[in-house]
């Protein structure tokens, strides 16, 4: 256990002035790729806890699509007055695990939890935080949990859904301890509540869903355009260091290189989209004829790949409210 929860300084070359683990040729030996054997670790390498700033950790854990894994990606801010953390894990068992790495860290209790995307593989084990946390989340996020919460179909064994306390609509700044901590929205993308959690002293954003360091983008609830909108707003920020919802926390470098890589993934899919749509193919046999030369390779291509080119056939068709 103590291996596997050690936690390991990323490379700021702000604080560092450059070294080894920031040049160039350090950098190339990455792989890049989503998948966790490919760059080299084993499952015994997860859950990892990075440092990025004081007081400010990104925690990764694999999780599963069919044969597939992939690592889910969550932020905490340690502080004198309590813990926030941003985006919780896909179950209560890896939630809990989350939340024991936190306590070998700090005895601060957990005080705030940021629903920035509330898909289920980061909310189904929130109800493993204190029930006295604060929970923030976006309208748009608040109605899609409620709604999920009343299914017909829910199953009686499913784990219960913890509903926000406090909404943000466009921004609110947290005060906790000696950190500032914005909350913010920056457009709709890859849920229509896309919350990022910004600490503009560390210049730190963690971007939860809406970056997806080389893995397909998913859109079965994306507002695709928008979602490149939303990218450029980001890259536009005061930044060092971009933080993906999954995918690998890297150098701050790489980071940064790899969030502009991804906003052309999502316009390469989008390009392809429009491509099939306007010579008239239907979504379902452009869902099986799209290519997307480099982007064949990223992880979950294969299950998310038709879901893409059907939401934004959805997009074209002026089928996306602006609710939905």
């Amino acid at each position: 256990m103590a291996n596997r929860l050690a936690v390991a300084a990323l490379c700021l070359v702000s604080a560092l002035g450059g070294g080894a683990c920031s040049s160039e040729d350090a950098a190339e030996a990455i792989p890049r790729t989503g998948d966790p054997i490919a760059r080299g670790f084993t499952e015994e390498d997860f859950p990892r806890v990075q440092q990025l700033a004081a007081g400010v950790y990104s925690y990764e854990q694999l999780r599963s699509a069919g044969e597939e894994l992939f690592t889910t990606v969550s932020l905490f801010v340690v502080t004198s007055e309590g813990v926030l953390v941003a985006d919780g894990q896909g179950n209560i068992e890896e939630t809990q695990r989350m939340i024991d790495a936190i306590g070998e860290i700090t005895d601060q209790p957990i005080t705030h939890v940021v629903i920035c995307s509330d898909h289920g593989d980061h909310t189904a084990g929130n109800s493993a935080f204190p029930e006295d946390a604060t929970f923030l989340a976006h309208p748009t996020s608040r109605a899609n949990l409620e709604a999920s919460a009343n299914r017909p179909n829910r199953s009686a064994d499913a784990p219960p859904i913890v509903m926000p306390t406090e909404l943000v609509d466009d921004r609110t700044v947290l005060q906790l301890g000696d950190k500032e901590i914005h909350v913010l929205f920056l457009g709709r993308a890859h849920t229509g509540g896309d919350l990022v959690v910004y600490l503009p002293e560390e210049k730190i954003l963690f971007m939860s869903e809406t970056y997806l360091n080389r893995i397909f983008p998913a859109m079965r609830s994306a507002h695709p355009s928008e979602w490149v909108a939303m990218i450029e707003r980001a890259q536009a920020m005061d930044v060092d260091v971009y933080v993906p919802g999954h995918g690998f926390v890297e150098s701050p470098a790489i980071l940064e290189e790899e969030l502009e890589t991804y906003r052309l993934a999502m316009e390469r899919v989008i390009a392809e989209a429009k491509r099939l749509h306007a010579a008239g193919v239907s979504a379902e046999d452009a869902g099986e004829q799209a290519e997307f030369g480099d982007l064949e390779n990223w992880s979950l291509r294969s299950s998310q790949g038709a879901r893409a080119i059907q939401r934004v056939y959805m997009e074209l068709n002026g089928e996306l409210t602006a609710s939905r």
